[in-house]
Parts: C-alpha cells; structure tokens; sequence
C-alpha cells in the first residue's frame, strides 16, 4: 500500500512539474504563445468537469454544470468591475455563491433519479442565460465586458502574485494559476473519493434504499455532492470570465453543459482524472477534426460513441484495468 502511494505522489509530482516547466518551455521554444489560451481552457474545463463527476459519483446524471459555470464568471465579474473587488477574492466568493444556490435548487430535485433529474438539471442551463438576459445587473445581451485582469497581492512588502496587467504575457501567468487550481481541485477529488465521505456517496451510486437503511442520511450527502460541484464550476467560470475579460448570457450554453458532462463519460466515470483526461481528448479531437468540415459533427459523435460502446469504463480503463477511482 504504501509502495503504491509512493508511486503516485511521484506520478503526480512529475506530472505536475510537466506542466509548469516542461510545457512552458516547450512553447518559449517553439515560439507558439497562443497555447497559453488553449491549455488553460482545457485545465479550467476539466475543473468545471470535475464537479459533474463529483454528482455521478452520487448516481446523478448532471447536465446543468453550464448554469454554474454562467453564474460564477458574472458573480465574479460583477463584484470586480462593479464594486472594485479583487479577483482573488471574487474566485472563492463565485464557488461559494453557486455553492449556496445548488443547495437551494438542488433540495427539491436532487429527489429526481435518472433521466428525470437529467432533464430538469438540462433547464437549469437555458434559465441561467435567459436570467443573465433579462437582469440589468448583468447588462443583457451586451454582457460585461472589459474586466480588468487580476491585481497582484503583497503582504508585509513582498509581492507574491505580480499584476497581471503589468506582466507582458498574462495568458501565462493565467496558465499557471489554472494548472495549480486544477492540481488542488483534483488533489481534493481523489481524497474526497478515498474518504469515509466518498465511500458512502458511492453507496448512493449502488442502491440509495440500501444505505438509506444501514444509517446513511442520503438527502444529506446528496446536497452536499451537489454543493461541491457547483462550486468548482463557479470558480472555472470565474477564472473564464478573468481570461476573457468578459462575460455574455451565451458564454456557457447547454451545449457545454453536454460537453461536461461528456468528459466524465469519455475519460471513465470511475477515476478521478476521467474529467480530465477527457476533456483533453473531446476539446483537441473537435479541433483535429476541423479539417473534415460539415463532416466534422458526424464524424465526432460517431467516433464518441463508438468509444462509448467499446470502452463502456473510459479510456483510462484502457492503461488502469481493473481499478476505480484511482
């Protein structure tokens, strides 16, 4: 046990170490500074996957992530343009405002199972961007544009966070700021799945009536998953309205919602880095397939679902036979 947990700090630290050394030289070498943008879109797409997991790991199937994601990027947007509040503390403020919102959303329908409970976490998408269209807070269909980039943060004299605003590439500091939040965020997921907590909100995945009647308070951790995961995807779509420097009722749509929810199913709804792994393979595989053209849909969702078929697991169970949630 102990060899093997040996093995994975160093997997991750050396994967880590990958991605904040070896890629950004990588890309100083090759001159291509535009893989800043793209690199940290995928990192901040797997985090907001992250949180659909976190909800199958429960026996939800969650095609809403897309509201959270809409609302935390213009909670975060809102509080930094409107009320001059720095975006690190807006970061945390939209995780914990799409927090508070699951909970009072998700009280009556986290009772819903299946497809039914697919279906009204779909709405939830489409009411989000019909709310950011009709609130005056939110601008309307103009958006909010021209958010300034972070601020630096200093204690005591010592600058630990430059501003970005004075950096000459912030795309790469923005990089390196996705790549921690989404090591902490799926550092955070494999404890979660290897805790108490997490063995008995996969007992809820097996048979909720069972665990109900063994002690377990389901309705409890339902809400509690459910919190979870809207917290991650209000902090992605917070640090995405940051990058953008704006925020538009079209900015998360159901599609994307989909979308999350196709990375959990595409890297394996079994381990921890599925949501990530996942998101790598769906966000390049559209782009490769560009060369395809009015191809491009049908060929990318015959080649997902051919996946699908084939490897029922994801396409971790292709390198981790026989493990779960590792």
């Amino acid at each position: 046990m102990r060899k093997s947990s040996s093995v994975r700090i160093v997997s991750a630290t050396l994967f880590l170490l990958a991605l904040l050394v070896a890629v950004p030289l990588l890309i100083s070498a090759t001159g291509r500074s535009d893989l800043y943008y793209t690199l940290t879109s995928v990192a901040l797409l797997s985090i907001i996957s992250a949180g659909v997991w976190i909800t199958f790991y429960i026996g939800r199937i969650n095609i809403g992530q897309g509201a959270y994601a809409l609302m935390g990027g213009y909670v975060s947007a809102i509080l930094v343009t409107n009320y001059g509040v720095s975006f690190w503390l807006t970061l945390p403020l939209a995780g914990l405002f799409c927090a508070v919102a699951s909970v009072l959303i998700g009280l009556p329908i986290l009772r819903l199972r299946g497809v039914y409970f697919a279906m009204v976490s779909l709405v939830l998408t489409e009411v989000a961007r019909l709310l950011a269209l009709a609130m005056p807070i939110t601008n309307g269909a103009k958006g909010i544009v021209s958010i300034p980039l972070p601020t630096g943060i200093s204690l005591f004299g010592i600058t630990f966070v430059p501003d970005f605003a004075s950096l000459a590439n912030p795309r790469f500091a923005f990089y390196i700021v996705a790549v921690l939040l989404m090591a902490l965020c799926f550092l955070g997921l494999y404890r979660l799945a290897h805790s108490r907590i997490g063995q008995l909100c996969q007992s809820l995945q097996q048979n909720e009536e069972l665990a109900s009647s063994i002690g377990v308070n389901i309705a409890y951790l339902r809400v509690v998953a459910y919190a979870l995961s809207s917290f991650l995807g209000g902090v992605g779509g917070a640090m995405f309205a940051s990058i953008s420097q704006s925020i538009y009722p079209s900015s998360f749509t159901v599609a994307d919602s989909v979308n999350f929810m196709l990375n959990c199913f595409l890297g394996g709804l079994g381990y921890v880095l599925g949501p990530m792994l996942g998101t790598f393979v769906l966000y390049f595989g559209w782009d490769v397939l560009f060369q395809a053209g009015e191809f491009q849909l049908l060929i990318f969702s015959t080649v997902l679902i051919v996946l699908m078929l084939v490897l029922p697991n994801g396409l971790l169970s292709l390198a981790l036979p026989g493990k779960r949630s590792g």
